[in-house]
C-alpha cells in the first residue's frame, strides 16, 4: 500500500489536476491512503472533501513581491510551514509527495527534500509558476501539460483531466446536452465561456454580437459567470447561463468554443478536437498567452488580445471563419492532434517511477 501527498491549491488551475489524479491513484489501489495538502482559504478547501480525500492545511504563504512587513516575516513563517509539512510526512508515512503549484507546494517541495521523500512536480501552466521553479532543484521527476514549457528537467505528460472528460463520447453525448441546454440539434454551436468568474469584455462583445452569429446560422451556449449582469432573455437560440455544472455536455455539443485560455480549459478543449477561438486573460503574468501557444501554433485555435475582442472582429473575423466549413474541421483536425487524454496515466507513470527508485 503506497501513501500519496498530493499538494497544491488555490485556483481551479492546481486543485482539478491534482483531483483528477487522486481519483485515478484511488481507482487503481483502493487501499491507497491518499492526502491533500492545501491552505483554508483555496478551492481545495470546499472541493477535496466534497470529493472524499482528507484536507491537511498549512499557512497560506505567498512569496513576497515587495519589501513590507510580510516579507521580513516570509522566512520564519515558510520555516514553520516547511516544519509542519515533515511532522504530516513522517507521522503519515508517507512514500511520495506530488505537488501542483500554489501556496501549499512550496513548504511541501522543501520538506520532502529534507525527508528524502521522492518528490514529483506537475506544472499546468505553459508559464511556470514561482513554487514549481524552485522545487524542480529538488527533484528530476517533472511532468508538464505543454509542449513548450520551460521548466528544468521536465518531460512532457499532458494535463490530468476529470474522468467526465476524458471518458466523454461526444457523439452520444450530444442529445442530453441539447436536451439540458435547450438547443437545436439542427443548428451547429459556439460555445462562450471566460471561466468560473466569467470575462467582461468577453461577455459584453458576444452579447452585443449575438444576433449577427444567429444570422449566420450558428446558436449559442453563452457561460456568463456569477459576476455577470447578463441573463436569458428568451431570445432565439441564443442560451445564457451563469454556471454549468455539466461542461462535459457542454464541451460535447460545441463545434466551435471561444473562451479565456486558463490551462485546464485550454487542455480540455484540445483533447476533445473542439476549434476555438482564445482571448488570455490582459492581466497577472500573461501564462494564458502561452496557454494557447501550442494550439494556434498547430493551427487549432485563434489568439485574439482582449482589447482587440470587439463587435467589429466577430463581424470581420469571427462569423466569416464559422461560415467556413472546411476550415473549422481543420482546426477541429490540429486541434485534437495538440491535445492529450492521456495526461492522467502519464502522470501516473512518473509517480511510479519515482517511488520505485525510492
Amino acid at each position: 500500500m503506497t501513501n500519496y501527498l498530493l499538494a497544491g491549491g488555490g485556483t481551479a488551475g492546481h486543485v482539478n489536476p491534482l483531483l483528477a489524479t487522486a481519483d485515478a491513484l484511488r481507482a487503481r489501489d483502493p487501499q491507497a491512503q491518499i492526502f491533500v495538502l492545501g491552505t483554508k482559504e483555496g478551492l481545495e478547501a470546499r472541493l477535496v472533501p466534497a470529493r472524499g480525500y482528507e484536507l491537511l492545511t498549512i499557512e497560506r504563504l505567498p512569496f513576497p513581491r515587495r519589501l513590507n512587513g510580510a516579507a521580513f516575516s516570509f522566512p520564519a513563517r515558510f520555516r514553520r510551514a516547511v516544519g509542519d509539512v515533515e511532522r504530516i510526512i513522517r507521522d503519515r508515512n508517507i512514500d511520495v509527495v506530488i505537488g501542483y503549484g500554489g501556496y501549499a507546494s512550496a513548504p511541501a517541495y522543501r520538506a520532502a527534500k529534507r525527508t528524502k521523500t521522492p518528490l514529483v512536480i506537475h506544472e499546468a501552466n505553459a508559464k511556470p509558476g514561482l513554487a514549481n521553479k524552485a522545487g524542480a532543484r529538488y527533484t528530476d521527476h517533472i511532468g508538464v501539460a505543454f509542449h513548450g514549457t520551460r521548466l528544468r528537467g521536465s518531460s512532457y505528460v499532458g494535463m490530468p483531466l476529470r474522468s467526465e472528460i476524458v471518458n466523454l463520447e461526444r457523439d452520444s453525448a450530444r442529445a442530453e446536452g441539447y436536451e439540458l441546454f435547450g438547443l437545436d440539434p439542427k443548428l451547429r454551436t459556439l460555445l462562450v465561456t471566460g471561466g468560473s468568474t466569467g470575462a467582461r469584455k468577453l461577455n459584453q462583445t458576444i452579447a452585443s454580437s449575438q444576433e449577427q452569429i444567429v444570422a449566420a446560422g450558428f446558436q449559442i451556449l453563452h457561460i456568463v459567470g456569477g459576476r455577470s449582469d447578463l441573463r436569458d432573455t428568451g431570445a432565439p437560440s441564443y442560451r445564457v447561463i451563469e454556471y454549468c455544472d455539466r461542461m462535459d455536455l457542454a464541451l460535447a455539443v460545441a463545434d466551435f468554443a471561444v473562451s479565456r485560455a486558463g490551462a485546464a480549459t485550454v487542455s480540455e478543449i484540445s483533447a476533445l478536437g473542439i476549434p476555438a477561438a482564445y482571448i488570455p486573460y490582459p492581466v497577472g503574468n500573461g501564462e494564458q498567452r502561452f496557454n494557447a501557444a501550442d494550439a494556434v501554433r498547430a493551427g487549432g485555435a485563434l489568439l485574439v488580445n482582449d482589447a482587440d475582442f470587439t463587435p467589429a472582429w466577430v463581424r470581420d473575423t469571427l462569423i466569416p471563419l464559422l461560415g467556413d466549413r472546411t476550415r473549422v474541421q481543420d482546426m477541429a483536425v490540429q486541434s485534437r492532434l495538440m491535445g492529450s487524454l492521456d495526461g492522467t496515466e502519464r502522470l501516473i507513470a512518473v509517480i511510479d517511477e519515482a517511488v520505485a527508485e525510492g
